[in-house]
Protein backbone atom coordinates (compact mmCIF):
# COMPACT_ATOMS: atom_id res chain seq x y z
CA UNK A 1 0.00 0.00 0.00
CA UNK A 2 2.68 2.44 1.15
CA UNK A 3 4.52 1.76 -2.92
CA UNK A 4 1.33 2.61 -4.31
CA UNK A 5 1.11 5.67 -2.63
CA UNK A 6 4.63 6.71 -3.42
CA UNK A 7 4.00 6.17 -6.76
CA UNK A 8 0.53 7.89 -6.83
CA UNK A 9 2.75 10.63 -5.26
CA UNK A 10 5.19 10.65 -8.07
CA UNK A 11 3.16 10.44 -10.55
CA UNK A 12 0.70 13.72 -9.72
CA UNK A 13 4.07 15.77 -9.78
CA UNK A 14 4.88 14.31 -12.93
CA UNK A 15 1.38 15.57 -14.41
CA UNK A 16 2.07 18.72 -12.38
CA UNK A 17 5.67 19.80 -13.78
CA UNK A 18 4.85 19.26 -17.39
CA UNK A 19 2.30 22.46 -16.97
CA UNK A 20 5.46 23.96 -17.72
CA UNK A 21 6.00 22.18 -20.77
CA UNK A 22 5.02 23.69 -24.44
CA UNK A 23 1.25 23.33 -24.15
CA UNK A 24 -1.29 22.57 -27.45
CA UNK A 25 -5.19 22.41 -27.56
CA UNK A 26 -6.50 21.44 -30.26
CA UNK A 27 -10.32 21.14 -31.34
CA UNK A 28 -10.75 18.45 -33.46
CA UNK A 29 -13.81 19.37 -34.84
CA UNK A 30 -11.63 22.32 -36.30
CA UNK A 31 -9.28 20.42 -37.59
CA UNK A 32 -11.37 17.56 -38.91
CA UNK A 33 -13.12 20.89 -40.86
CA UNK A 34 -9.95 22.46 -41.82
CA UNK A 35 -9.34 18.87 -43.29
CA UNK A 36 -6.29 18.09 -41.17
CA UNK A 37 -7.93 14.55 -39.93
CA UNK A 38 -6.47 11.58 -42.51
CA UNK A 39 -9.23 9.26 -42.41
CA UNK A 40 -7.61 5.51 -42.57
CA UNK A 41 -10.64 2.74 -43.21
CA UNK A 42 -12.74 4.94 -41.34
CA UNK A 43 -15.51 7.61 -42.28
CA UNK A 44 -15.01 10.45 -40.08
CA UNK A 45 -17.94 13.74 -39.22
CA UNK A 46 -18.37 16.34 -37.06
CA UNK A 47 -20.02 14.57 -33.80
CA UNK A 48 -24.12 15.68 -33.55
CA UNK A 49 -24.13 19.70 -32.45
CA UNK A 50 -21.13 19.52 -30.53
CA UNK A 51 -18.78 21.96 -31.60
CA UNK A 52 -15.38 20.51 -30.72
CA UNK A 53 -16.10 16.58 -30.92
CA UNK A 54 -15.53 14.53 -33.98
CA UNK A 55 -16.83 10.53 -34.62
CA UNK A 56 -15.62 7.50 -36.69
CA UNK A 57 -18.00 5.22 -37.48
CA UNK A 58 -17.22 1.62 -37.79
CA UNK A 59 -16.01 -0.92 -39.96
CA UNK A 60 -14.87 -4.40 -39.82
CA UNK A 61 -11.13 -3.55 -39.48
CA UNK A 62 -9.33 -0.67 -37.46
CA UNK A 63 -9.72 2.27 -37.85
CA UNK A 64 -7.53 5.85 -38.12
CA UNK A 65 -7.69 9.55 -38.44
CA UNK A 66 -4.45 10.78 -38.39
CA UNK A 67 -4.00 14.55 -37.04
CA UNK A 68 -2.08 16.24 -40.04
CA UNK A 69 0.31 19.21 -39.12
CA UNK A 70 0.85 18.27 -35.44
CA UNK A 71 3.74 17.03 -33.61
CA UNK A 72 3.89 14.98 -30.87
CA UNK A 73 6.90 12.94 -29.36
CA UNK A 74 7.05 12.77 -25.46
CA UNK A 75 5.08 14.18 -22.93
CA UNK A 76 1.06 13.81 -22.07
CA UNK A 77 -1.92 13.47 -24.82
CA UNK A 78 -5.11 14.40 -22.66
CA UNK A 79 -8.20 13.46 -24.49
CA UNK A 80 -12.17 12.83 -23.89
CA UNK A 81 -13.12 9.54 -25.07
CA UNK A 82 -16.95 8.15 -25.54
CA UNK A 83 -17.36 4.62 -26.85
CA UNK A 84 -20.32 2.39 -25.70
CA UNK A 85 -21.16 -0.57 -23.61
CA UNK A 86 -21.55 -3.32 -26.38
CA UNK A 87 -19.78 -6.03 -25.94
CA UNK A 88 -17.01 -6.59 -29.02
CA UNK A 89 -17.77 -3.55 -30.44
CA UNK A 90 -16.35 -0.89 -28.67
CA UNK A 91 -12.58 -0.27 -28.90
CA UNK A 92 -11.28 3.66 -28.51
CA UNK A 93 -8.16 5.28 -27.93
CA UNK A 94 -5.00 6.71 -29.16
CA UNK A 95 -2.41 5.96 -31.83
CA UNK A 96 0.88 7.65 -31.80
CA UNK A 97 4.47 6.52 -33.61
CA UNK A 98 2.91 6.22 -36.63
CA UNK A 99 4.56 5.11 -39.20
CA UNK A 100 2.49 4.55 -42.10
CA UNK A 101 -1.32 3.30 -42.07
CA UNK A 102 -0.59 -0.19 -40.68
CA UNK A 103 2.25 0.52 -38.11
CA UNK A 104 2.04 2.25 -35.22
CA UNK A 105 1.72 1.97 -31.50
CA UNK A 106 -1.52 2.80 -29.69
CA UNK A 107 -3.26 2.64 -25.73
CA UNK A 108 -7.10 2.01 -26.15
CA UNK A 109 -9.98 1.11 -24.02
CA UNK A 110 -13.18 -1.58 -24.39
CA UNK A 111 -15.68 0.63 -22.36
CA UNK A 112 -18.28 -2.64 -22.35
CA UNK A 113 -15.90 -4.46 -20.13
CA UNK A 114 -15.96 -1.26 -17.54
CA UNK A 115 -19.40 -3.02 -16.20
CA UNK A 116 -18.09 -6.42 -16.42
CA UNK A 117 -18.42 -8.83 -13.86
CA UNK A 118 -16.26 -11.75 -14.68
CA UNK A 119 -12.65 -11.03 -13.14
CA UNK A 120 -11.35 -12.33 -16.90
CA UNK A 121 -12.90 -9.62 -18.87
CA UNK A 122 -12.29 -6.74 -15.96
CA UNK A 123 -8.14 -7.75 -16.52
CA UNK A 124 -8.94 -6.43 -20.66
CA UNK A 125 -10.63 -2.65 -19.85
CA UNK A 126 -7.46 -0.87 -21.05
CA UNK A 127 -4.87 -2.17 -23.79
CA UNK A 128 -1.30 -1.39 -25.27
CA UNK A 129 -0.33 -2.39 -28.83
CA UNK A 130 1.99 -1.88 -31.30
CA UNK A 131 0.84 -2.95 -34.54
CA UNK A 132 1.46 -4.85 -36.84
CA UNK A 133 3.58 -7.67 -34.77
CA UNK A 134 1.99 -6.88 -31.15
CA UNK A 135 -1.60 -7.30 -31.52
CA UNK A 136 -3.74 -7.57 -28.35
CA UNK A 137 -3.99 -11.31 -29.14
CA UNK A 138 -0.05 -11.88 -29.62
CA UNK A 139 0.27 -9.28 -26.01
CA UNK A 140 -2.42 -11.64 -24.21
CA UNK A 141 -0.82 -15.13 -25.29
CA UNK A 142 2.65 -14.38 -25.21
CA UNK A 143 2.78 -11.97 -22.08
CA UNK A 144 -0.78 -12.38 -20.13
CA UNK A 145 -1.67 -9.62 -18.26
CA UNK A 146 1.82 -7.01 -18.93
CA UNK A 147 -0.16 -5.27 -21.54
CA UNK A 148 -3.21 -5.14 -20.54
CA UNK A 149 -5.31 -4.05 -17.37
CA UNK A 150 -8.46 -3.41 -15.21
CA UNK A 151 -9.47 -0.16 -14.07
CA UNK A 152 -10.41 0.05 -10.18
CA UNK A 153 -12.74 2.90 -10.44
CA UNK A 154 -13.90 2.17 -14.02
CA UNK A 155 -15.85 5.33 -15.97
CA UNK A 156 -19.64 4.72 -17.21
CA UNK A 157 -19.14 2.74 -20.19
CA UNK A 158 -21.78 5.08 -22.14
CA UNK A 159 -20.43 8.59 -20.89
CA UNK A 160 -17.08 10.87 -22.00
CA UNK A 161 -14.27 9.95 -20.10
CA UNK A 162 -11.06 11.76 -19.91
CA UNK A 163 -7.48 9.79 -20.94
CA UNK A 164 -4.25 11.20 -20.23
CA UNK A 165 -1.08 9.09 -21.52
CA UNK A 166 2.49 10.30 -20.32
CA UNK A 167 4.38 8.91 -23.05
CA UNK A 168 8.26 8.79 -22.31
CA UNK A 169 10.95 7.18 -24.31
CA UNK A 170 10.79 3.81 -23.26
CA UNK A 171 7.37 3.33 -21.17
CA UNK A 172 4.08 4.56 -21.33
CA UNK A 173 2.31 5.27 -18.38
CA UNK A 174 -2.20 5.85 -18.24
CA UNK A 175 -4.45 7.32 -16.41
CA UNK A 176 -8.31 7.84 -16.15
CA UNK A 177 -10.39 10.57 -15.35
CA UNK A 178 -9.24 11.97 -11.73
CA UNK A 179 -7.63 8.44 -10.49
CA UNK A 180 -4.73 9.61 -9.23
CA UNK A 181 -2.66 5.76 -9.95
CA UNK A 182 -1.72 4.93 -13.32
CA UNK A 183 -4.32 2.34 -14.77
CA UNK A 184 -1.58 0.89 -17.08
CA UNK A 185 2.08 1.46 -17.24
CA UNK A 186 4.13 -0.67 -20.26
CA UNK A 187 7.10 -0.62 -21.98
CA UNK A 188 6.95 0.13 -25.42
CA UNK A 189 8.10 -2.30 -27.71
CA UNK A 190 8.90 -0.30 -30.46
CA UNK A 191 12.91 2.18 -30.37
CA UNK A 192 11.60 3.87 -33.68
CA UNK A 193 9.74 7.20 -33.24
CA UNK A 194 7.59 9.55 -35.05
CA UNK A 195 5.74 12.20 -33.87
CA UNK A 196 2.70 11.44 -35.97
CA UNK A 197 -0.69 10.93 -33.60
CA UNK A 198 -4.23 10.22 -34.21
CA UNK A 199 -6.94 8.81 -33.04
CA UNK A 200 -8.07 5.44 -33.53
CA UNK A 201 -10.76 2.75 -33.24
CA UNK A 202 -11.00 -1.24 -33.57
CA UNK A 203 -12.35 -3.96 -35.13
CA UNK A 204 -16.38 -2.88 -35.63
CA UNK A 205 -15.80 -0.31 -33.41
CA UNK A 206 -17.44 3.71 -33.55
CA UNK A 207 -15.70 5.97 -31.67
CA UNK A 208 -15.86 9.90 -30.52
CA UNK A 209 -12.85 12.11 -29.61
CA UNK A 210 -13.18 15.70 -28.25
CA UNK A 211 -10.87 18.53 -25.61
CA UNK A 212 -7.40 17.12 -26.79
CA UNK A 213 -4.35 18.62 -24.90
CA UNK A 214 -1.18 17.81 -25.51
CA UNK A 215 2.31 18.43 -23.32
CA UNK A 216 5.12 18.31 -24.97
CA UNK A 217 8.34 17.79 -23.53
Amino acid sequence: MKKQKIKAVFGILWLLATCSFGQQQINLSDQFQNKKVKAINRNISVYGDLKNAIEMDAKNTDGLGILEGIEFGQGIIEVELLGENNPGKSFIGIAFNIQNDQTYEAIYFRPFNFVAKEQTRKAHMVQYIYHPEFTWRKLREENTGEFENEIKTPPNPNDWFKATLKIDDDKVQVYVNNIPEPVLVVDRLTSIKSKTIGIWTGFGSSGRFRNMTLKKR
